[in-house]
């Protein structure tokens, strides 16, 4: 699943991956920077909103709370006052409750009068207001002494202010209101929803144009790889066709090569036989000593001629390369190298000998034949060995001797015989390759490489 997933996208153009990617990292960034923005926000406007209300309550209220700089408890009257104050205000008269908090949780005075006396655990808001800090949290009805205002289900802006002894600026109380927030509530929603159009909208913005740009590359790269590819094809094309015209003249030339053989074996071979008869018969007929013998000199040279004639049109003649197996042909090939040089040839393979175009299978005989004879030559025939391989779509042929090695002056292409010359440029017409190194498993020796494509 993940790699058809992979293949798919790899498929897709430049542009269209970096609208994907993309548009999910713009989604992503304008999620986070949207939330941190409004979060923060709302941070602010709620805290300049508490402190703007705060200072307001505290020139109301702080003088009616003094007498805790003298006593623990507040006068008699002035919780009857803090409540008649703050319904007489504009501001008050959203106040819908309050609080007056001593040291360590301890309630001194409330609106809800079931509170008066209570200890509740201290808040961070409280510790902070206690610490001469303004505080102020929106829609934050979850501590325990909240449980009536969280009932009421409208919004609330709590705030806790500090009240401090004006002559040492000691807190001595904190006063905590709830403060009806309904146009505070649709201020933080406009601004939230101001802050989510202007992200998007710039984040969008950023997008499209990052996306023109990448496209216009897309499309600029896309063309670029079209004229490759239609190079590449017209290449390849060529290549092709260089490659079945080397294949047919190779194919022409060993008919040609093959009706030479014929024609010297039934012609000249013929007619140097016929000499060679009648020489014998002069011989036998002459009395004289001397021309006897000259003729038998004659006699010698021209069986000796007949001799390389035959040769060459053995040479010269292939087995039937298109209806015989390949490994058969190169094992009768190696069979009568070892017939004619007195040694022996082994013949590995891993499975079955590849299958190879006409080109390729004539090819494969001229290099067996062509490295034999030089593992002859140079190793005078010590462990001569044809292996071949499969690599992939490749063919890899060698044959391997047990004798010197390659010397450093004879490893260069110009110290190549005739032989390896015209069988490097057949292979190399043919897409092929041919080395000539040094055995490359531990045996010391020499190893004539081929590696050519299976079946072209």
């Amino acid at each position: 699943m993940i790699k058809q997933i992979g293949k798919a996208w790899a498929g897709l153009s430049m542009a269209t991956q970096f609208a994907g990617a993309g548009g999910v990292v713009i989604v992503a960034a304008a999620l986070a920077v949207g939330m941190f923005v409004a979060d923060r926000i709302e941070e602010i406007v709620v805290r300049n909103t508490a402190i703007a209300t705060a200072l307001y309550l505290e020139s109301v209220t702080g003088p009616l709370t003094q007498s805790l700089t003298e006593s623990e408890t507040l006068a008699r009257r002035t919780d009857k006052d803090l409540s008649q104050v703050l319904a007489q205000t504009g501001l008050g008269r959203r106040v819908i409750s309050f609080k007056v908090w001593r040291q360590g949780g301890f309630i001194l005075d409330a609106s809800n009068r079931d509170l008066i006396g209570k200890t509740f655990a201290v808040t961070d808001n409280l510790r902070r207001a206690w610490a001469g800090t303004v505080q102020g949290d929106f829609e934050d009805n979850l501590d325990a002494e909240d449980a009536g205002e969280a009932a009421l289900g409208v919004p609330l802006l709590e705030i806790y202010t500090p009240i401090r002894n004006p002559k040492t600026g000691e807190v001595i109380a904190v006063i905590e209101f709830y403060e009806m927030a309904e146009t505070l509530k649709g201020d933080i929603r406009r601004a939230r929803s101001q802050t989510w159009a202007w992200v998007i909208g710039i984040l969008s913005v950023i997008w499209g144009a990052m996306f023109l740009i990448v496209l216009r590359g897309s499309r600029t790269i896309d063309a670029q790889l079209l004229a490759l590819r239609e190079m590449s094809m017209r290449n390849l094309s060529l290549r092709l066709q260089m490659q079945e015209a080397s294949a047919r003249a190779a194919t022409m030339g060993e008919r040609a090569l093959r009706q030479i053989g014929a024609d010297l074996h039934d012609g000249p071979a013929q007619l140097m036989a016929f000499a060679a008869l009648r020489l014998d018969t002069l011989r036998t007929q002459t009395g004289d000593v001397a021309v006897a013998a000259d003729l038998a000199e004659v006699a010698g040279a021209v069986g000796e001629a007949i001799d390389e004639i035959r040769n060459l049109s053995r040479g010269l003649s292939l087995p039937d390369l298109e209806r015989r197996e390949m490994r058969d042909v190169l094992q009768g090939l190696a069979d009568a190298h070892a017939a004619r040089s007195g040694t022996t040839v082994q013949i590995s393979g891993a499975g079955e000998f590849p299958l190879l175009g006409p080109a390729q299978r004539l090819s494969a005989f001229r290099f067996v034949q062509e490295g034999l004879n030089n593992a002859w030559h140079h190793a005078g025939g010590c462990g001569q060995e044809v292996r071949f391989a499969r690599s992939g779509a490749m063919l890899i042929l060698s044959v391997l001797d047990r004798g010197p090695g390659i010397a450093p002056q004879d490893a260069g292409p110009a110290s190549r015989g005739l032989g390896l010359i015209g069988l490097t440029d057949r292979i190399e017409a043919l897409g092929g390759k041919l080395e000539l190194l040094d055995r490359a498993d531990g045996i010391a020796g020499a190893e004539l490489r081929m590696t050519i494509e299976i079946g072209g």
